[in-house]
């Protein structure tokens, strides 16, 4: 208890420090986009989301898009390149190998932030019998690699189509995703058709907080920042 501890360092202030993240949504709702922004602004040292990022190196791993739609993407966002932004559209499964990949990226890039992974489906193995169990054991190998080596692994994950009063209840899967996090973003539109969204915002080092969101010219901008509900009636941080 008397150990000296470091402060804690956020990439994407008061959003993403060290550890594993989820960022969900539905389909389309523009996850990527976002994925893409944060690493972007990373990579570039500029403002996301209305909050300032530390310069560092980003990897984004698009595992669901090809060169040519990134190049497409990234040209939307920025006309200069960015030396410290890395794509990757091939990776191992969760167990075979990809833990190792991010840390022979992160040796050869020793100032490295943030690794978003879109999507956690694309690097999962067959499932075992015992969902819960599948979901904690998978993100648990990802913590402990974001934990080893001081970084934010976000993944992008999808939402279920019951929907909650709790916008994380919404998370697909077990409550083992939501459980091993360190923190999760929730991405949700009033209508698919609007360009209008919020961002639920809970974890174990970031306030619970919902952020308004417009999407404009392929970004997402922030109009305002909701009062969150009452913990006891809404929100319930990580443990």
């Amino acid at each position: 208890m008397t150990e000296p501890m470091k402060p804690l360092r956020f990439f994407v202030d008061g959003l993403i420090t060290s550890g594993l993240y989820i960022l969900a949504g539905y389909p389309k709702v523009g996850k990527s986009w976002l994925a893409l922004d944060i690493c972007l602004s990373v990579a570039t040292g500029r403002d996301v989301l209305s909050a300032q990022t530390i310069k560092g190196t980003a990897l984004y791993l698009c595992l669901e898009d090809n060169k040519a739609r990134m190049q497409e993407r990234i040209y939307e966002l920025t006309d200069e390149p960015a030396d410290d932004l890395h794509f990757v559209l091939m990776a191992d499964k969760i167990g075979a190998g990809i833990e190792e990949q991010i840390e022979s990226f992160v040796m050869q890039h020793r100032d490295t932030c943030v690794v978003f992974i879109d999507t956690l489906q694309m690097i999962r193995g067959a499932s075992i019998d015992n969902a819960y169990a599948a979901d904690y054991n998978d993100l648990s190998s990802l913590k402990a690699v974001a934990d080893k080596l001081g970084i934010a692994i976000v993944l992008v994950h999808h939402l279920r189509k019951t929907k909650d009063a709790d916008p994380f209840n919404m998370i697909s899967g077990t409550t083992g995703i939501s459980g091993c996090a360190d923190g999760s973003f929730v991405l949700i539109k009033s209508r698919r058709s609007e360009h209008k969204a919020t961002l639920y915002c809970t974890g174990r080092d970031i306030e619970d907080k919902e952020i308004g969101l417009e999407f404009r010219n392929k970004r997402w901008t922030v109009t305002d920042e909701i009062e969150p509900k009452s913990p006891d009636t809404f929100f319930v941080r990580s443990s």
